[in-house]
């Protein structure tokens, strides 16, 4: 352990666009804000090559670039940006304990919490290939569906956001081939009968996928197993989507912040308060509907400015 004990007015937990928002907001609001980036500088949106759908860029921008803009950004007006990330805490009492790679104690006087949700993979070496090079592999209809307009995909999953995400990709895809892996949806009712009536999804029961084929650069075809027949077949298509759910990055709250029973933080409705006093969330650690980057950055702004009304009021 560390013989020194930093003390921070607001420490912010987690990039992305939520937590250099916060950051932004925070510097500016003479917070003297610190973010520690954690184990993905810059988040979810660093693996994502296109965004098209944040307002203020006209011919798009790539994740990793934007990401790069808010962090300089956010150093602009003199945010603490580091590397590192937490792996303790502890709010039992007034003052916020926070680890940093298991060393580095601080001492906070507010937190903010943004340290984002991870989109489950199936673990295929050929998925993760065609991800990293941003060829094929999505886990977020809404932020990719748009460059599959008038093409065929697959999408995998079973639960309500997989219906909602497939029949969100039928009304820009060709076809869309929706592969269950069992025998049976996950979904309620209505949104799996919402998909069973969409005249361009094929949905294929107990269907387990084998492998993302393709050129090395840009996918071409899904290779499948009919669990029921051992039958394997090759699904044309230039994009798959992984709707197997999200793992909110939060475990090392628990202890003390109330999580819902997938472990997204629960805040205070129209706000960014946790159940301790001085500790914030911000973005998808919290939203397991939108998942957005805009909609993370709005959180980001609302959680420094409820900091900041937590600081005013404690003088």
């Amino acid at each position: 352990m560390s013989d020194t004990i930093e003390k921070i007015k607001c420490l912010i937990i987690g990039s992305g666009p939520a937590g250099y928002t916060a950051s932004i907001y925070a510097a500016r609001a003479n917070m003297n804000p610190v973010l520690y980036q954690g184990m993905q500088p810059g988040g979810q949106l660093t693996t994502t090559n296109e965004v098209e759908n944040f307002p203020g860029y006209v011919d798009g921008v790539t994740g990793p670039e934007m990401m790069i803009q808010l962090q300089e950004q956010a150093k602009r007006f003199g945010a603490d940006i580091r590397d590192g990330w937490a792996t303790k805490v502890d709010f039992s009492g007034d003052i916020h304990k926070v680890w940093i790679n298991d060393t580095i104690e601080l001492h906070c006087e507010t937190v903010i919490i943004s340290t984002g949700a991870s989109a489950k993979y199936l673990g295929l070496p050929s998925e993760q290939h065609y991800l990293n090079m941003g060829g094929g592999v999505s886990a977020c209809a809404v932020c990719d569906g748009f460059f599959y307009r008038n093409q065929e995909v697959v999408i995998v999953g079973a639960g309500d956001s997989a219906c909602e995400e497939a029949h969100y990709l039928s009304k820009l895809c060709k076809k869309v081939t929706m592969l269950v892996r069992s025998e049976k949806f996950r979904a309620s009712k209505i949104m799996e009968e919402r998909v069973r009536k969409t005249e361009n999804i094929e949905i294929l029961m107990n269907h387990d996928t084998i492998e993302v084929l393709g050129d090395n650069n840009v996918v071409h075809a899904i290779k499948a197993l009919n669990k029921t027949t051992g039958e394997v077949i090759e699904i044309p298509a230039t994009g798959f989507f992984v709707a197997i759910g999200h793992k909110p990055n939060t475990d090392i709250f628990k202890d003390y912040i109330t999580l819902d029973e997938t472990g997204y933080i629960v805040n205070t409705p129209g706000t960014s308060k946790t159940n301790v006093d001085g500790v914030f969330v911000a973005g998808d650690a919290a939203d397991h509907v939108y998942r957005q980057a805009i909609t993370a950055a709005g959180t980001g702004c609302m959680a420094a400015l409820d900091a900041e009304h937590y600081l005013a009021s404690k003088d």
